[in-house]
C-alpha cells in the first residue's frame, strides 16, 4: 500500500469514515489528475473533505510559507473548513482569517506562516496589499462556494486575489447550485466538471404543513410537538422574525438557538456550538444558515416564511438529507398563501397530537485555556473524569478554539462540575469553567 493510501485511511479513520462516496472518490482523482476543476455537488455531501485530501497530499511539509489558499463567503465556513483540517490531524498548520476579527490576531497566526490559509474575500485581499504573506509557493487556489461570494458582492476582491497570485498551478472551484459560471479574471481554460448536482435527491421529502392562521406560531408549535425530539432549523426571512419566533417558543418553554447576520460573532458561533453538541436541538435562522456553516446531521428543517428565490429554497433543504441520508423539507403554508413555482410538492403533513419537545438533557461549559495553551482534548476529558467524577457517558462534544474549549455536560451536572474545577489547573494553566 502506498504512503498516500496509508495516509488517507489514516485520516478517514481520525474522522470515524469507513470510507469516501462516490463524490469524493471522483473528486479526488480528478484534482490529483488536472489542474483545473469544478465541483457542483449539494450542501453536505462532504465537498471540503474531497478538495482537502488531494491538496494536503501535495503540501511540502519543510516550506515555511503559504501553500495553498482557500477563499469562502463566510466566516461560519472559514471556521469550519480549519476545524476539518485540524480534525483531519495531518500535521500542517492552518488558519483561518475573515471581517470582524482582530487583526492583532491574523498578525499572530501569520507570523508563523500556515501551509493552508482559508478566509473571506475582503480579508485575504487586505492581507495581500499589505504583503503580509509571500506568494511565491500559493499554488493551489480553491474558491470554495465560489457563487455565494459572487453573489454577495466580492467579485472586485476575488478578481484581485486572482490577480495577486501568479504562480497558481491548481485552480479547484466548489458550489452546491449551477446558476453562475466561472469568472472570467481565473483564466479557467478547460476545466473538468464533477457534477453531482442530482444525487442523492430522492432522499429529501418535502412535504406542506397548513396553517389555518395567517400567524403561523401554533402552527409551528403543533409541527414541532409532532416531529418530535430531533435536530432541526426552522427558517425565517428576516432577523426580525427570528425574535418574534424564538419569544414564542420561549414562552412555551421550548429550547433553541437563534442565527443571523445581526448578531455578534462570538454569539453566533456560540449558537451553532450549542446547535452541534445538543445544548439545543432547534435553532431558528435567517438563510445565513442555509450554507457555509458546521452543523451536524439534521433529520428536519421547517420553512416558516415561504423563501423568495428558488436558490434560498434549495439551499436551505440542503441542511437535512445530507451525505445522501434521508431527511424532511416541511413548508408551513398559511391556508390562503400561494406557493411559488419552484415549490413543486402537493404531500400534506397531518400533524397529530402530541406533547412539547423536552428540553435538552446537555448544557455548555467554558473553559479559559485552549490550543495556544498546548491543552487536548484528553486533557480536559482528564479533567472532568478524575476531578468532576463524570462517567464517559456524561461527557459531551468537547471543542477546543485558540483560546479556549467549551464541553458539553449532563445540566443536573453543571453546578458541581463549576464549582469543583474552576481554579483548576490545564497542563501549566489555571483555568476558568463557566456555564454559556
Amino acid at each position: 500500500m502506498s504512503d498516500i493510501m496509508k495516509n488517507q485511511e489514516k485520516i478517514l479513520s481520525k474522522l470515524s469514515i469507513a470510507k469516501l462516496n462516490p463524490m469524493q472518490e471522483e473528486t479526488l482523482q480528478a484534482i490529483r489528475e488536472n489542474p483545473e476543476v469544478v465541483l457542483l455537488s449539494p450542501t453536505g455531501t462532504g465537498k471540503t473533505l474531497a478538495f482537502l485530501l488531494p491538496i494536503i497530499e501535495e503540501l511540502e511539509a519543510d516550506c515555511g510559507e503559504v501553500q495553498v489558499m482557500i477563499i469562502v463567503p463566510t466566516r461560519e465556513l472559514a471556521l469550519q473548513i480549519e476545524q476539518v483540517v485540524r480534525e483531519m490531524g495531518a500535521g500542517f498548520k492552518t488558519n483561518a482569517i475573515y471581517g470582524g476579527r482582530a487583526g492583532s490576531q491574523d498578525k499572530i497566526d501569520l507570523k508563523h506562516r500556515p501551509a493552508i490559509l482559508i478566509g473571506t474575500p475582503g480579508r485575504i485581499a487586505d492581507h495581500l496589499r499589505r504583503e503580509s504573506f509571500s506568494v511565491e509557493q500559493i499554488q493551489t487556489l480553491v474558491l470554495d462556494e465560489f457563487d455565494k461570494s459572487l453573489e454577495i458582492g466580492f467579485e472586485t476582491e476575488m478578481s484581485e486575489i486572482a490577480a495577486a497570485l501568479p504562480w497558481i498551478r491548481k485552480r479547484i472551484l466548489t458550489s452546491a447550485t449551477q446558476k453562475v459560471g466561472i469568472p472570467k479574471f481565473l483564466g479557467m481554460r478547460n476545466p473538468v466538471y464533477i457534477d453531482y448536482l442530482h444525487e442523492g435527491l430522492p432522499q429529501l421529502k418535502i412535504k406542506i404543513i397548513l396553517s389555518p392562521e395567517k400567524d403561523k406560531l401554533e402552527t409551528l408549535l403543533k409541527a414541532l410537538s409532532h416531529i418530535g425530539n430531533h435536530p432541526g432549523i426552522v427558517f425565517v426571512n428576516f432577523k426580525d422574525t427570528i425574535q418574534y419566533v424564538s419569544d414564542f417558543l420561549s414562552d412555551h418553554e421550548i429550547s433553541h438557538g437563534c442565527f443571523h447576520g445581526g448578531m455578534e460573532q462570538q454569539d453566533r458561533e456560540r449558537a451553532l456550538l450549542k446547535f452541534r453538541n445538543g445544548t439545543h436541538q432547534l435553532l431558528i435562522a435567517t438563510d445565513l444558515a442555509a450554507r457555509g456553516i458546521d452543523i451536524p446531521e439534521i433529520r428536519f428543517i421547517i420553512h416558516y416564511q415561504l423563501p423568495m428565490k428558488s436558490h434560498e429554497f434549495t439551499h436551505r433543504n440542503g441542511r437535512t438529507a445530507r451525505m445522501f441520508n434521508d431527511g424532511t423539507a416541511y413548508v408551513i403554508k398559511w391556508v390562503n398563501e400561494d406557493l411559488p413555482e419552484f415549490i413543486d410538492t402537493q404531500e400534506v403533513e397531518e400533524i397529530r397530537e402530541a406533547s412539547l419537545p423536552t428540553a435538552s438533557a446537555w448544557e455548555t461549559l467554558y473553559i479559559s485555556g485552549g490550543r495556544r495553551d498546548k491543552i487536548s482534548k484528553g486533557d480536559i476529558a482528564g479533567l472532568f473524569f478524575k476531578q468532576g467524577n463524570l462517567n464517559i457517558d456524561e461527557l459531551g462534544t468537547i471543542e477546543i478554539k485558540q483560546d479556549c474549549a467549551f464541553v458539553a455536560v449532563p445540566a443536573d451536572k453543571v453546578d458541581h462540575l463549576v464549582q469543583t474545577l474552576s481554579n483548576s489547573k490545564l497542563k501549566k494553566k489555571k483555568v476558568l469553567v463557566r456555564l454559556i
